[in-house]
């Protein structure tokens, strides 16, 4: 009895202390960049997520998708064709190539070279899709209370001056930004 009196006790008390209503002034919470750019760093587009740029995730997914797509054609035709030059190029008669009569060596080597440059530029742009993905989100993060408000004013007015005593007098524009 004692037990559950205690325990009793001790979620009302954790309930009170939830409902009852805070008066001090509330303290606006920091976006942190470091936040935005760890999420990113774990799991691409998280962070835009905790930015909430929710359109860009997609765009993320797609470019990764994309390049991914490319690095497995070019790699399997990439083989395709250093299979075809390693048949050619052997000592025994038996192994023949599918592109026999079609291709030649040269362009054999010519295609392998190609397609493997082309698997090696696609994993290149899977890493900068990744770091731009993290440099996205730190900058959105550092920018998510900036103010891009209306309230930017732009005045130009003509000037007249003179440098000094008998001097030339000269004309130009000044240009005065206010900020409401």
């Amino acid at each position: 009895m004692k037990k559950s009196a205690i325990l009793l006790f001790i979620l009302i008390s954790y309930f009170a202390a939830f409902a009852q209503k805070n008066d001090t002034l509330a303290v606006k919470k920091k976006h942190s960049p470091t936040k935005a750019t760890l999420m990113s760093l774990a799991l691409p587009g998280l962070g835009q997520c905790y930015n909430k740029k929710y359109w860009k995730v997609p765009i993320i997914y797609g470019g990764f998708a994309a390049l991914t797509y490319g690095v497995i054609f070019n790699h399997t035709e990439f083989h395709r064709f250093k299979t075809a030059y390693g048949y050619r190029v052997d000592t025994d008669s038996l192994t023949i190539d599918e592109f026999n009569g079609v291709v030649s060596d040269a362009e054999l080597l010519s295609n392998t070279d190609f397609y493997r440059r082309n698997r090696d530029l696609c994993y290149i742009g899977i890493g900068l899709l990744y770091v731009m993905n993290l440099i996205d989100a730190a900058v959105d993060a550092h920018l998510y209370d900036f103010d891009v408000s209306d309230n930017l004013s732009m005045r130009v007015q003509p000037e007249f001056r003179s440098m000094g005593y008998n001097a030339q007098p000269y004309t130009g524009a000044r240009v005065t930004f206010v900020l409401k």
